[in-house]
């Protein structure tokens, strides 16, 4: 046999033999239990000489996560809002250009906004546009329109706003009622006037009052988050893990970190719906400033020799002053008495007062029970539309 035909039977041999041992040791291979670590595949789909290495994934993952799924929901829907004012020029230089002189637009601050419905509606705070007709509302495509500001509620800090446009990109709006402590909270706004910046956190409470935050005047029961906000964050929604809004950011504390604070999204869109309806917000009103009843102070009014009755009630608001003129004072409130019910539900808190009075219709009948020296007492009173200076006709 010559060189060349011992080198192909030799080779004829090799490849034979190789054969051989790649499918025993493919069997071998194949009766083995699958490793938890490989891919899942299905083998009736996979090529016959197809490689995957044994751990990893037949993809590498791509680089999103519920946060960058919900921002690239949200965020075209997330606008820039400058307060702008006009400022008529001054008498000298009307008298040369005459009624040619211009009003000079003067911006007074910057916030943030969410669009809450294709045709142009916007939701913001009431101190980001305080004092203002009209607003600058920048898309994050930047593209820049004219927004006349439709209705004002300070008592809730919330704002309404409409842009002449449609097809715009709209939030879808979440269950703020049902938010937990220590689920995901994402923040988007214009912090700082650095645009369409987003943070995230957890929902570290609940339920805060106006007091507890810092602003007494307000009527909300606020979220707080560590999700950071900052100045320019105003007015910029606060969403769920699933992109939905639940609140509108509004507070900050100046004197700590990681406490934020935004207006729940049940309360914001009671407060939306009547100012894009009437303008306005009209708030049922008592008349009565008041402070928690606790074991301190009740222990402390039992010493007071000038306090001759002792109170019966373990919680509850205390009356510290009536307004004159008030419906407090019409439906018999005084001084010193214990409020421990309204409509039917105990109180703890001067808080839990001001929730039912604002769940109440103005006019009609709201019933409180009210513990006065030491006797239960049962009054019947009609709150008043909530006076607020500087309102808006």
């Amino acid at each position: 046999m010559g060189l060349l035909q011992n080198k192909l039977a030799i080779g004829i041999i090799l490849v034979i033999a190789g054969t051989g041992v790649g499918a025993a040791v493919g069997g071998y291979f194949r009766q083995q239990p699958e490793s938890p670590l490989a891919p899942q595949t299905n083998n009736s789909k996979q090529p016959a000489n197809s490689l995957q290495p044994i751990g990893l994934p037949l993809t590498q993952p791509e680089n999103t996560n519920f946060i960058t799924t919900a921002v690239e929901k949200v965020g075209p829907a997330v606008v820039k809002v400058d307060a702008v004012q006009l400022v008529g020029q001054n008498q000298l230089v009307k008298k040369f250009l005459g009624n040619s002189a211009s009003e000079e637009r003067v911006e007074k601050g910057t916030g943030s906004g969410f669009i809450l419905s294709a045709d142009g509606k916007i939701v913001t705070n009431a101190h980001v546009v305080e004092g203002v007709d009209r607003v600058k509302i920048t898309l994050k495509s930047g593209k820049v329109l004219e927004g006349k500001v439709v209705g004002v509620d300070r008592v809730t800090d919330v704002a309404v706003v409409q842009v002449n446009a449609q097809n715009l990109p709209a939030v879808t709006l979440g269950n703020s009622d049902k938010l937990v402590q220590g689920e995901w909270a994402i923040a988007i706004g214009n912090p700082l006037g650095l645009d369409n910046t987003v943070t995230v956190g957890i929902i570290s409470a609940t339920g805060r009052n106006s007091s507890q935050v810092g602003i007494p005047d307000k009527r909300v029961s606020f979220i707080q988050t560590d999700a950071a906000i900052n100045p320019g964050n105003s007015g910029g929604p606060l969403l769920n893990a699933r992109g939905e809004v639940i609140g509108i950011n509004t507070a900050i504390r100046a004197n700590a970190q990681g406490l934020g604070f935004a207006i729940p999204m049940e309360t914001a869109s009671r407060i939306t719906t009547q100012l894009f309806a009437t303008g306005k917000v009209q708030h049922p009103y008592l008349g009565v400033q008041m402070i928690p009843l606790t074991p301190e102070l009740k222990a402390g009014i039992a010493k007071e020799p000038s306090l001759r009755s002792k109170l019966t009630a373990e919680r509850g608001a205390v009356v510290m002053e009536v307004v004159p003129s008030s419906p407090a004072e019409a439906g018999g409130i005084e001084p010193g008495d214990v409020i421990i019910k309204v409509a039917g539900q105990s109180i703890d808190t001067p808080s839990d007062v001001q929730q039912q009075v604002e769940a109440s219709t103005i006019g009609e009948t709201l019933k409180l029970v009210v513990d006065r020296q030491g006797q239960v007492r049962s009054l019947d009173i009609k709150p008043s539309v909530f006076p607020v200076a500087g309102e808006r006709e």
